[in-house]
């Protein structure tokens, strides 16, 4: 990246004046670095972990348990988003809260590497808090290096910014996967750990171009709140080392111990979270009627996730049993599947940019809620796609691979039309007095989609039966169905809000 760094004449003031990151602040390559590293090792310890837990090299576990606990990873990843947040806001700041995080998400993968089954589910809890550390503040401190919201070079920022998270979600599994399939499973995880230390080393050499703004803690604790919070916490921690202690002790302990309360948090929290802020008698009517608005997209969002990240647990466990994972001759391996939609992503996220202004200029951009209702069709029409390759293994034969690559990529064009859509939503729909709290929320949907996705694999539902993948394509293009009968509601519950 250095040979982009040039000359170039920046507001005085901004973080790194004296030298630009293709026309930004000299930090965002800094960040921009940090979470390309950070997703290289994220995408590529998740491709190869559905695949690890069913392996006979592996933890030899049953798909459904895979499953489960593949979804609890994800929606403990994004439900951690919240405290993360709060982490930031109110102790050490985003600069050190993004450290800490990378170094527990090293550590969490090191303890991956240890070819030990008894160490990997607290290795896999030490990624999940890490990961929830790390994920909104990283993109707090983007903007923090812009002078405000009508800077003109903030949504160009961003855009750089995703690009790096796509190019280590593309370049993960393609390394990460290809030596833990076919040299060793901790080998790859131990890679992993790499990208992490990689990311984390450089962020603390490039500290010095981020805005001074990302070291301060914006709302500190007092030293009662201090003292009540670490109360709080040791009391939980204590009452949950009791009770499972008493269930290990007493012989009745298995794995659904862990599993049951985690997916249930997952889908209670965001319950909660969403009726205590429509609860709040604070808001005024014009917020009151922008939340029940966002209540339609964030259960949308939530259907749409739960479906969309099967594509690494059930699309990949389909594949690595019943696909022929070949093209012209040429194998690879399971893993690879997971660099097609990041790949897609990078192709066709400038096309849809484009697309939404052009119809913008000519009065026919699409409302947000008929956005939403084609991803959810779209997610909808991928797993009625499924079908096709589930029959032709249900007939003793091998699945070829296009049609895995043609559903990740209706998927990836779902997604195009929901996430990019419904982060921007959050922001403009957001009460003022809950507006840094929002984007956690958002990531809540994530969590409360794959805690249902858990749900079913903890009822030992197989995902990978014609019955029930037609069931959830149906609910999915019933749900955007209904989003679209009812956008008129929507449009007018959302206000001025386009």
């Amino acid at each position: 990246m250095a040979s982009s760094l040039t000359k170039d004449s920046v507001t005085p003031g901004t973080p790194g004046s004296e030298k630009s990151f293709f026309g930004h602040p000299r930090g965002l390559a800094t960040l921009f670095m940090t979470e390309m590293w950070e997703r290289f090792s994220y995408y590529g310890m998740r491709a190869l972990l559905p695949l690890y837990l069913v392996a006979p090299g592996g933890l030899h576990l049953s798909a459904a348990t895979a499953t489960a606990i593949y979804s609890v990873y994800l929606s403990l990843v994004y439900l951690l988003a919240l405290p993360g947040g709060w982490v930031a806001d109110r102790i050490l700041g985003p600069r050190k809260t993004v450290a800490v995080a990378g170094l527990v998400i090293m550590l969490g993968h090191l303890t991956l590497a240890l070819p030990s089954s008894g160490t990997f589910y607290g290795g896999l809890g030490l990624v999940a808090i890490g990961s929830g550390l790390l994920k909104a503040n990283i993109s707090t401190m983007v903007g923090h290096l812009y002078k405000g919201p009508d800077d003109p070079r903030r949504d160009g920022g961003f855009t750089l910014f995703y690009i790096g998270i796509n190019l280590g979600a593309f370049a993960a599994p393609l390394v990460i996967g290809t030596v833990g399939e076919n040299v060793n499973w901790h080998l790859g995880f131990a890679l992993a750990a790499l990208g992490m230390a990689l990311g984390l080393v450089q962020f603390l050499l490039g500290g010095r171009h981020l805005s001074e703004r990302s070291s301060v803690v914006p709302t500190p604790l007092s030293a009662e709140e201090k003292a009540a919070t670490l109360r709080k916490s040791a009391l939980w921690a204590g009452v949950a080392i009791v009770f499972y202690a008493i269930v290990g002790f007493s012989g009745h302990y298995t794995l659904n111990w862990l599993l049951v309360p985690i997916t249930l948090a997952g889908l209670i929290i965001p319950i909660m979270v969403i009726a205590r802020i429509k609860r709040d008698k604070e808001l005024d009517r014009v917020e009151q009627s922008k939340m029940s608005a966002y209540i339609w997209f964030f259960v949308a969002a939530a259907v749409f996730w739960m479906i969309y990240d099967q594509g690494g647990s059930t699309l990949s466990l389909f594949a690595e049993k019943s696909a022929e994972n070949s093209v012209f001759g040429w194998t690879f391996p399971v893993s690879w599947y997971q660099s097609v939609n990041p790949v897609m992503i990078m192709a066709l996220a400038p096309v849809f940019a484009w697309l939404w202004l052009s119809l913008n200029r000519r009065g026919k951009e699409p409302s947000t809620a008929v956005k939403f209702a084609s991803g959810l069709v779209l997610v909808g029409a991928s797993f009625f796609l499924f079908l096709a390759p589930l029959t032709i293994a249900e007939g003793g034969h091998k699945a070829a691979a296009m049609w895995l690559v043609a559903i990740y990529f209706v998927q990836t064009v779902g997604e195009l039309t929901v996430s990019p859509v419904g982060l921007s939503l959050t922001t403009k729909m957001a009460p003022a007095k809950y507006a840094s709290q929002m984007m956690g929320v958002w990531f809540l949907a994530v969590t409360a989609g794959d805690a249902t996705t858990s749900l079913l694999s903890i009822a030992e539902v197989d995902l990978n039966k014609t019955g029930i993948v037609t069931l959830e394509a149906t609910l999915a293009a019933v749900a955007g169905v209904a989003v679209w009968m009812y956008r008129k509601k929507v449009k007018q519950l959302m206000g001025d809000v386009r």
